[in-house]
């Protein structure tokens, strides 16, 4: 199971931005050339930071992004004072993560963020971070490292930025990354489940319903604590997760597995009958 990568704002177009308000906040822009061989362009030469700058940013445009990215540190390598250092380790950060290098990218972009925590783009650059972890997320069958990250990241823009367009697809994308989250939670309970080790699968979907409850994962993770309840010989706690169910998720179909199982199973009070079950 991929996580879905589609995204409301994204790090290019917000970044369409941010040039358009650099060319406008730096002193004048100078035309140069650039168009020499890679590693003569990237090699270290004096060069003043206008020119510098224009060379790495015409790069970008062509989509060189490895000698954009590179023509971007040596600005602020050479400059380091300079306003235009400044932008340059943003536009590094996005150079590096348009190639995919996504922890060069939250480097810069992380270097950028603590020389100047209070700039005006903070909030792109902690979007980048998030997005560089959110695009690593693999499939539940893998370790979920990534996708904490990324869970910390996202949270970490909805809290500083709420109000921003960032904040907005945060959100969204929060959302994807709780149910890839709850999905791993499923995948190990449902293991466990299947060795019979009842009690260590009930701890994976109550982590379920306790931290994921708002996920497509819930009705099932109710239906699998009724599951292992009959299983360890609790027949009232299995009805009380199947009523749980009832009441939150009455047409879908986790509960009239569930209806079924407590009526073959269950306590002799029962639970409300549903049309749906089988």
């Amino acid at each position: 199971m991929k996580i879905a990568k589609n995204s409301v704002v994204s790090p290019k177009a917000a970044l369409i931005g941010l040039v358009a308000a650099s060319v406008l906040a730096l002193p004048g822009c100078a035309s140069m050339g650039g168009r020499g061989g890679g590693a003569t362009e990237t090699a270290y030469v004096a060069r003043d930071v206008e020119t510098l700058y224009n060379a790495a940013k015409e790069r970008l445009d062509r989509g060189d992004t490895a000698i954009a990215a590179a023509l971007f540190d040596e600005v602020e390598r050479q400059h380091p004072y300079s306003p235009w250092a400044r932008r340059a380790q943003l536009m590094s950060a996005f150079a590096y993560y348009s190639r995919k290098q996504y922890n060069q990218a939250i480097q810069s972009a992380s270097r950028f963020l603590s020389i100047h925590p209070g700039n005006r783009d903070a909030p792109y650059a902690y979007y980048l971070i998030a997005m560089c972890y959110y695009e690593q997320i693999s499939d539940v069958e893998r370790d979920q490292a990534i996708t904490l990250q990324a869970q910390r990241a996202l949270n970490e823009v909805i809290r500083r930025y709420p109000a921003s367009q960032y904040a907005s697809d945060a959100r969204l994308k929060l959302d994807l990354v709780n149910d890839h989250l709850a999905g791993k939670e499923m995948e190990i309970g449902r293991a466990y489940e299947r060795a019979g080790h009842w009690l260590a699968a009930q701890l994976r979907f109550r982590r379920v319903i306790d931290s994921y409850q708002t996920t497509s994962h819930a009705p099932e993770a109710l239906y699998r604590l009724t599951e292992t309840s009959l299983a360890l010989g609790i027949p009232e706690e299995a009805q009380r997760y199947a009523a749980v169910l009832g009441a939150n998720y009455p047409g879908n179909d986790w509960y009239a597995r569930a209806y079924a199982l407590i009526a073959r199973h269950g306590p002799a009070v029962g639970l409300p009958a549903v049309a749906a079950a089988r």
